[in-house]
């Protein structure tokens, strides 16, 4: 079932979906409202069976409004859901809302609910429960990282129990794309006095989704257990335990022996082999992830425009990508991942160590002592290729230590202008695969604490064509300000600029219905032994 947008351009949406969606899926997977699988595959639920998960890092916040990073977001999708959600084909379809419409002059977009759905804590799903969720992600008084693709919206309000409208400060083309991202989930307003949670800060969520969040236990595992009671089809397993396992060689050998069911990012060094084996099944999923080397733009010297160019020639990422990342990765020529609406090809910054010394001479730079952040588990082989940055840094006279932390810890460090990192590690993700959420990256007003622009790069020319592009509802002309805008960025570079990430899985071939979304995340509500 696919419910139009009346208002939106929907020839334009619909042609951009299909285009990011050119690929094979394992399983024609639907969102919610339809069947996981079809009726004759999917077995009853278990009454017992577990699906067990081994992911990279840990949880930041179980927040919806707070989480960071697109990990983080798959597990909480499991028990909280949104108006609206992509499909696996990249389509947006119904979800808690079954219709929604757009006003003559743009202003206000109207959702229809869907009836007789309740929260896990028994109280109804209805307008009053849209309103408080989605007035947090406006309100100011809760920290919002990922809350850009928000800020059209002007105000929430419940028409009817069955009927909700927003209105925007100006037509925004990307705000129902931007709706179907876990920041603007659903969850039970009672539950926000309960159990730890504060109307600013949600510690254990209660949605509407078919798993009703369990237990997180920090560094280790986060556990959701099935609802039996659900709303809508019930998938099979009774538990999905999310095991918590930053090292990608420990992820494959729990998958190997046994303990695992599904992984995220097996070592790309073993695919080969991963694929050979007739117990594994291995998902190559494309993704619209850059991976990246985010420059602190607001510590000298890294100020000087120079100095992050020449960081940019200094590393040979060509051979990175065919010696270290086993080229399962594609080169970036833009800070636009290619699967992004608005993406333009800029160039290249090609290997050049004595164009880089040049640059580092003519800024004055010399003897430089840095530190370079990276995650240890959060993206494919990140600490073996952070090593092996510094290591091109060295040659061109720049000293790169690297520093690795769990990940609340490191997302906390990244956001301090003044905090350890010169440089750091970085992957960035739309959820709603449109280029203007890629802004939010490159912008003034989401540098931290408002965003996630942790390069704290500014500037004017960036600002305005950022602004214009946003208020902008002709594709084409838009288009040509976000190709301004990554010309722009490309020549100022705040980031070393690195390469396109795919998303890989690698599961038990027991069990079938294991799929992904277009935006990088993985499903698997409709899993299920193979019959």
């Amino acid at each position: 079932m696919n419910i139009p947008h009346p208002a939106a351009p929907r020839e334009s949406l619909s042609r951009r979906w299909r285009i990011r969606s050119a690929v094979t899926l394992i399983s024609a997977l639907a969102i919610g409202v339809t069947t996981y699988a079809s009726a004759e595959s999917m077995p009853a639920p278990s009454p017992n069976a577990t699906l067990t998960i081994g992911i990279g890092v840990d949880l930041d916040t179980v927040d919806p409004a707070q989480q960071t990073t697109t990990t983080v977001q798959n597990v909480i999708d499991y028990g909280l859901q949104t108006l609206v959600a992509f499909d696996t084909q990249g389509k947006i379809e119904p979800l808690l809302a079954t219709s929604w419409a757009t006003s003559k002059d743009g202003l206000t977009l109207t959702f229809q609910l869907r009836r007789g759905v309740k929260f896990q804590d028994g109280t109804p799903f209805n307008a009053d429960a849209v309103v408080f969720c989605l007035d947090r992600l406006i309100s100011g008084k809760v920290r919002v990282p990922i809350g850009a693709g928000f800020k059209s919206m002007k105000s929430i309000e419940a028409v009817n129990p069955t009927t909700v409208a927003i209105h925007l400060k100006h037509p925004d083309p990307n705000l129902v794309p931007n709706l179907t991202t876990t920041m603007a989930s659903i969850f039970s307003p009672t539950s926000a006095t309960k159990d730890g949670n504060t109307p600013t800060n949600i510690v254990h969520p209660v949605g509407t989704g078919p798993y009703q969040f369990t237990r997180w236990s920090k560094g280790s595992e986060v556990v959701y257990t099935r609802v039996d009671d659900y709303w809508g089809p019930k998938p099979y397993y009774k538990t999905v335990d999310f095991k918590i396992i930053p090292e990608a060689n420990s992820r494959e050998a729990g998958l190997l022996a046994g303990q695992l069911d599904v992984v995220m990012n097996p070592p790309v060094t073993d695919l080969t082999s991963l694929s050979s084996n007739p117990a594994v099944k291995v998902l190559k999923a494309p993704s619209d992830r850059a991976v990246f080397i985010a420059i602190n733009t607001a510590k000298p010297p890294f100020n000087n425009e120079k100095v992050r160019q020449a960081l940019n020639y200094a590393v040979d990422k060509d051979a990175i990508i065919k010696n270290v990342m086993f080229d399962s990765v594609n080169l970036m020529d833009s800070p636009f991942p290619s699967s992004l609406s608005g993406y333009c090809k800029v160039g290249a910054y090609r290997y050049d160590p004595d164009k880089a010394r040049q640059l580092l001479a003519e800024a004055g730079v010399k003897n430089l002592k840095i530190t370079l952040g990276s995650p240890t588990g959060r993206y494919i082989q990140d600490i073996q290729f952070a090593q092996a940055i510094s290591g091109y840094l060295r040659k061109v006279g720049i000293d790169a230590d690297v520093r690795t932390m769990d990940w609340p810890s490191y997302v906390s460090a990244i956001l301090n202008k003044n905090g350890p990192f010169d440089l750091h590690m970085l992957g960035w993700a739309p959820g709603a695969l449109d280029g203007q959420t890629q802004l939010q990256m490159f912008t003034t007003d989401t540098i931290p604490p408002k965003g996630l622009n942790s390069s704290f790069f500014s500037d004017p020319t960036v600002d305005k064509l950022a602004s214009e592009a946003g208020l902008n509802l002709d594709e084409k002309t838009r288009n040509q300000q976000l190709c301004r805008i990554q010309k722009e960025v490309w020549q100022q570079a705040p980031w070393i600029f690195l390469w396109s990430q795919t998303l890989i899985l690698a599961y038990n071939s027991k069990i079938t219905g294991v799929s992904y979304l277009p935006n990088e995340k993985f499903e698997t509500m409709g899993a299920h032994p193979r019959p």
